[in-house]
């Protein structure tokens, strides 16, 4: 997922991770529409087939599809030979960005701690060669900044509330040095500051002990002193590829275009993480869909988008947006994006906004999940993955995400074997039922509490501020 994303029971936090933007409550509408079960819901949980979706997730995540590489490529030839088989004409969108190349060197030690630290680098972490005296800066606030006194030193720094660029960014202008950012969880730390940016300083990564070891030696007085250096980091122009498959309307109304809706995923993965979770899952759940649904009677075009270039900054779902016309806008409805829709290691799922609030997909969704499985899918506030695109736009949009996350997120250990088939199925079945029951021939009878252009908010039952 771009970039770092309860059982949703009331009273945990969300922790996801990446680009960072903070997520809020999650929620269930007091009064959550009652929708008897159509007959096309049963039609369309069995022509799922979830084996399907294994063995698509299986091969995608066979090796890392970091965008610009041949490896997306070779992703992206697959995905468009699978929408192909099932009888679309499928298109590859081009588009250029700018690119992180990785550095060949990351090294990290400290005068006055016994043993040996494994750092990591963020993507887009500047090349950098220095020493300086070490100061804990707690989450990297301004103030905490301020506080520690951390110009021309290297800032330690908790990851958790806001994003690693935000951390890095505020810590170059208190003048810091450099950065070190520990892990709130166990096991590695991977992720991004988002994109390049000019006044970035060098920044490493460390795990959740070794912080924790260093700031305990820090709170006894021992002055640490750090030396940093990363080499080889470099930021150029790349080519990443989105790939589009269409169901046109089957019957529309004369003299009207039919409306638009999009089930969209990302097909890029990190670097160093097969991305069996992120989100070859969400990929291979819209494949699939895009199977069930293609000889289904419509009288809504159904589009089937997986993006290019999401951990760069949700780069491949923004230029997509960008070069819909006015009126394909004013026509989309509705954006249902899958972003980590398959590890048996996270939480349940649940449904995030840009805006925390209800729109067209959420009561689509609750109502098809509540028919399914007797009650709604809570519904919250976040961002950090495709549907912003969507939402900025002005277009009903929603991400459906488990949370919180998996330990492995951006890991090597992203692999096959953490997936789970039933909550693949379970996802496939809430969101293809959800827009089958728009998206069919007959009546529609809207959401009396639902009107386009018109939020609807529920009562938020505790807060989240978790970012990666």
């Amino acid at each position: 997922m771009k970039k770092q994303f309860l059982s949703v029971s009331l009273v945990a936090a969300l922790t996801f991770g990446a680009a960072g933007t903070t997520t809020t409550a999650l929620a269930t509408p007091s009064s959550s529409p009652v929708h008897h079960a159509p007959s096309t819901d049963k039609q369309i949980v069995k022509r799922i087939d979830v084996d399907k979706i294994y063995k698509n997730i299986e091969y995608l995540s066979q090796t890392p599809r970091v965008a610009g590489t041949d490896s997306e490529y070779k992703a992206v030839q697959f995905i468009k030979k699978q929408f192909e088989s099932y009888g679309y004409k499928a298109d590859i969108d081009e588009f250029s960005f700018l690119s992180y190349t990785d550095p060949n060197l990351v090294e990290l030690s400290v005068d006055g701690f016994d043993g040996e630290i494994q750092a990591n680098h963020l993507s887009y972490s500047v090349n950098g060669d220095l020493s300086g005296e070490m100061v804990y800066a707690g989450l990297g606030t301004k103030e905490e900044l301020e506080k520690a006194g951390a110009t021309g030193k290297i800032a330690l720094i908790q990851r958790g509330s806001f994003t690693f660029a935000e951390k890095v960014l505020n810590a170059a202008e208190k003048g810091a040095a450099g950065v070190i950012l520990f892990n709130n969880a166990d096991g590695e730390l991977n992720g991004t500051l988002g994109g390049a940016n000019d006044q970035y300083i060098p920044s490493v990564t460390i795990t959740k002990k070794d912080g924790e070891a260093l700031l305990e030696k820090l709170n006894a007085g021992v002055k640490l002193t750090a030396s940093l250096k990363i080499e080889g980091a470099y930021t150029g122009e790349k080519t990443s590829y989105n790939v589009v498959a269409t169901k046109k309307a089957t019957k529309t109304i004369k003299a009207k275009k039919s409306d638009i809706i999009y089930i969209t995923g990302h097909h890029d993965s990190v670097a160093g993480a097969p991305g069996a979770n992120d989100d070859a899952s969400g990929t291979s759940v819209t494949l699939e869909l895009a199977r069930v649904l293609k000889n289904l009677p419509t009288d809504t075009e159904l589009r089937f988008v997986t993006f290019g270039a999401e951990e760069n900054g949700l780069l491949g779902s923004q230029n997509y947006v960008e070069n819909l016309s006015d009126d394909e806008i004013k026509r989309t409805i509705a954006n249902f994006n899958l972003d980590m829709v398959g590890s048996k290691d996270a939480g349940d799922l649940v449904i995030l906004t840009n805006d925390g609030e209800l729109n067209l997909v959420t009561e689509l969704a609750q109502a098809s999940s509540t028919r399914l499985n007797g009650e709604p899918t809570p519904y919250g506030q976040g961002g950090r993955s495709d549907h912003v695109s969507f939402a900025e736009a002005g277009i009903p949009a929603a991400l459906f995400i488990h949370s919180p996350s998996e330990p492995w997120y951006h890991t090597p250990d992203d692999s096959i074997d953490k997936i789970s088939k039933e909550k693949l199925q379970d996802v496939a079945g809430i969101v293809g039922t959800a827009v089958y029951d728009q998206a069919k021939i007959e009546a529609k009878e809207p959401n009396p509490n639902y009107k386009k252009g018109e939020k609807v908010k529920a009562p938020h039952l505790f807060d989240e501020k978790e970012i990666r």
